[in-house]
């Protein structure tokens, strides 16, 4: 049963092809298996050129990410305290909250509609506000989730993920990432709203994998991912998640007893290593059912269940909904941040 559920599996790391062709990936990557169910709607991407007193408010919403390219700017989220960025960092507000860019601390902050409609350019995508000679220039966006398994994933995200530069400016990834979004956000070139999407998807990922390999207070699966041992089994969950694990196979994997895998991987990641698999077989499930059409039946099949009762009872116990609304579910930001 394993075998054949592994190669129907829809977010294999191999493409049909790599398979036609005998060549498929050696290890599974956990961050990509879990960012593949979450999907990225780009909205916009805009230039901000700022003088000095500016202060901008954006309400809950969208989520957004502001790349400094000149000058400095205080990120000040609704929640939690400010941050300085200067030139070459990254900032990334992935749950949509609300939250306000200012010059200074204790600049008063106007609401982005009422700024937008003074001060944006439409067909250019840029927003002067202040004098004619900015002391800031961002490069903005926002942009929306889409996925039912989105409050599971970015919950293991802060409010702020802060992509500092380096001691020789914005890394290069990062430089030229921008650089692209700008490009073809104004020239709106045939496919450039598909080429927006796509930088926005890779921007994201590309700043949380940074973030991630850079801090030691993690929680969630991200907190699993920085221990060698437990990274191990939960590499081995998502490479082969319909497999019927048992502590022991997992703890085998980590090369620990039993008692110790089961008490760390708990510690750590904040649930019982069998709770998380089984929260992620009913995470495939609904993506399943909302992006690849599968009807109920077949979805509590796919993921292990015997009966549809059965699924249907931990399905909406994990989402709070039923599996047959999954199909006209769509979650984003703002729903996260609820």
């Amino acid at each position: 049963m394993t075998g054949h559920i592994r190669e129907a599996q829809f977010h294999a790391h191999e493409s049909e092809s790599g398979h036609a062709y005998g060549m498929t990936a050696s290890r599974s990557d956990v961050l990509s298996e879990v960012l593949t169910l979450i999907r990225l709607r780009g909205e916009l991407v805009y230039t901000a050129h700022l003088c000095a007193p500016w202060g901008i408010r954006f309400t809950p919403g969208p989520a957004h990410f502001h790349f400094v390219e000149e000058g400095d700017a205080w990120v000040v989220p609704l929640e939690g305290e400010a941050i300085r960025v200067n030139a070459g960092d990254l900032v990334l507000l992935p749950h949509g909250r609300g939250h306000c860019i200012v010059d200074a601390p204790d600049t008063p902050a106007e609401a982005i509609e009422a700024v937008a409609s003074r001060c944006f350019n439409r067909d250019a995508l840029t927003m002067h506000v202040g004098g004619a000679k900015p002391s800031s220039r961002l490069v903005c966006g926002f942009f929306g989730f889409e996925g039912s398994s989105l409050p599971v994933i970015t919950s293991a995200l802060p409010a702020v993920v802060h992509i500092p530069r380096s001691d020789i400016g914005a890394p290069p990834w990062l430089a030229a990432i921008s650089q692209f979004l700008v490009e073809e956000a104004r020239v709106p070139d045939p496919g450039s709203s598909l080429m927006i999407s796509r930088l926005v998807d890779l921007l994201v990922i590309r700043a949380l994998r940074s973030w991630a390999s850079t801090q030691t207070r993690r929680t969630g699966w991200l907190a699993g991912l920085g221990d060698e041992r437990l990274s191990r089994s939960l590499s081995a969950m998502h490479a082969d998640p319909f497999r019927r694990w048992t502590v022991n196979d997992l703890a085998e994997v980590a090369l620990m007893s039993r008692s110790t895998f089961a008490q760390r991987f708990a510690a750590t990641v904040g649930e019982p290593p069998l709770h998380y698999l089984a929260r992620w077989r009913l995470t495939i499930a609904a993506d399943l059912m909302r992006s690849g059409g599968m009807k109920v039946t077949e979805a509590a099949q796919r993921v292990g269940y015997a009966s549809d009762a059965a699924f249907s009872r931990a399905f909406k116990a994990h989402f709070g909904y039923a599996p047959s609304e999954a199909r006209s579910r769509r979650v984003v930001a703002d729903d996260v941040g609820a």
